[in-house]
């Protein structure tokens, strides 16, 4: 069921306003909004009209859809692109096991999602990681094995495995050629 509450604006008005350095004089005098009226929306005692808000929006500087918490019916998309060569990546000391961080900094620590490589006789070994976390891991081409709880589980090409990563464990390649696959942990 849709929400039909009407938004209280005016506490984000007053936010707007203050973060601008703006007075009420001055917000009025942008918006073509009387003092009073402005004081009144500010203290939630009032609904504007529609124009109300167009002209507070305009003198704000910001769409009238963010003033009122609505999404624009033609929202921009954001399109965050990181060239191949910024891609940061981990590797094993002996370099068979290569990581490439596909998950954006922020998520570090709930969601974490890596495009894997492991060249044959390679292995990433983990220590354990923090309570609860799992790991989600879909080879995409090669063979792989996951080592958990003193068992070990073969994975061929489009097979995934969803397991415990909150005790020590393994993704293994013990063939020749290398192996890729998808790794999400989640927390």
């Amino acid at each position: 069921m849709p929400d039909t509450a009407v938004p209280s604006i005016g506490p984000h008005v007053q936010q707007l306003r203050k973060r601008r350095g703006m007075t009420l004089d001055a917000l009025a005098a942008a918006s073509g909004v009387s003092r009073s009226m402005l004081s009144q929306i500010e203290r939630g005692g009032t609904n504007p009209t529609l124009a109300t808000v167009w002209g507070l929006a305009r003198a704000l500087k910001i769409d009238i859809s963010d003033l009122i918490g609505v999404a624009p019916s033609d929202s921009r998309v954001k399109v965050e692109i990181t060239a191949a060569g910024f891609v940061p990546e981990i590797r094993t000391e002996d370099g068979r096991c290569v990581l490439r961080i596909l998950s954006p900094a922020h998520r570090a620590g709930s969601v974490e999602w890596y495009e894997l490589r492991v060249d044959g006789g390679g292995a990433l070994r983990s220590q354990a990681h923090a309570n609860g976390a799992r790991e989600h891991l879909t080879v995409l081409e090669g063979k792989l094995l996951v080592e958990v709880g003193g068992e070990r589980y073969d994975l061929s090409a489009g097979a995934t495995a969803r397991y415990p990563a909150d005790v020590p464990h393994a993704i293994v390649n013990d063939g020749r050629g290398a192996a890729r696959a998808l790794l999400v942990v989640t927390a």
